[in-house]
């Protein structure tokens, strides 16, 4: 243990300016991606509690006690089902009630697809902070060689030459992790996201199959052109026979 907190040490020491600064990247890249992990733990496990307290509601048709839940409750699944139960109280049609379902998807996911791009970005800045910090460090070197002893100009270059690499592989080191956390987290939010979708789309479904919202416009009838206007009507709208 201590051989390895020694190792580490030396690396720092002997890896230049651009360390610290790819070693700010790594701390930064940590703490998104340990509150990015928490978040979305959370907000599946409360997607998948609402929904399932949500459930029984749904089966009884019950729009009042429906309505109520979807104000009292703030998980993401719920939020969007409530867009389409207060969209329900203005018209019927599915495809209407769905558009306003989308526009609460379009609210909640910003939420849970926050920072998470940032971990691309700071793969992205490690790694080119340490190809930098590599070339400033042969610039250095060669700088430093051509006005040095040719007795020491062998061991100058390969010491310079190492303190370069340190840097190249510190950065490497910091953007692969990250850019695995980022895939995982990014998968992580798509799993949220298909759920909310799958439990939309089972709320419709319900409400279709029990009449409560219409699938579609409603058809009308056209009468043919050759047949009295008074035969496609109902019985209520043909007018009585003058006495």
């Amino acid at each position: 243990m201590e051989a390895l907190y020694s190792t580490i040490i030396r690396f720092f020491q002997e890896g230049g300016f651009f360390i610290y600064p790819i070693a700010t990247v790594l701390a930064l890249g940590i703490v998104i991606v340990v509150e990015r992990w928490f978040f979305l733990a959370r907000e599946s496990a409360r997607n998948i509690k609402a929904f399932e307290e949500f459930l029984p509601l749904l089966r009884t048709t019950d729009l009042e006690k429906m309505q109520l839940f979807s104000r009292e409750n703030t998980a993401p699944v719920i939020r969007v089902i409530g867009c389409g139960l207060d969209m329900m109280k203005v018209t019927k049609h599915r495809a209407d009630i769905e558009h306003a379902m989308n526009e609460g998807m379009l609210e909640a996911m910003p939420r849970l697809e926050t920072r998470t791009g940032y971990l691309s970005m700071l793969a992205n800045i490690a790694t080119l902070l340490g190809l930098l910090g590599t070339i400033i460090g042969l610039i250095s070197a060669f700088t430093a060689v051509a006005s040095a002893d040719p007795a020491q100009k062998s061991a100058l270059l390969s010491l310079a030459i190492s303190v370069a690499m340190n840097t190249t592989a510190f950065g490497l080191i910091t953007a692969i992790p990250l850019l695995i956390c980022y895939s995982v987290l990014q998968n992580k939010t798509a799993k949220i996201v298909t759920s909310i979708e799958m439990a939309a789309v089972k709320f419709l479904n319900i409400m279709t199959y029990n009449r409560l919202i219409h699938a579609g416009a409603q058809s009308i009838t056209v009468a043919p052109a050759d047949s009295p206007v008074e035969e496609n009507l109902p019985a209520e709208a043909v007018p009585a026979p003058a006495a």
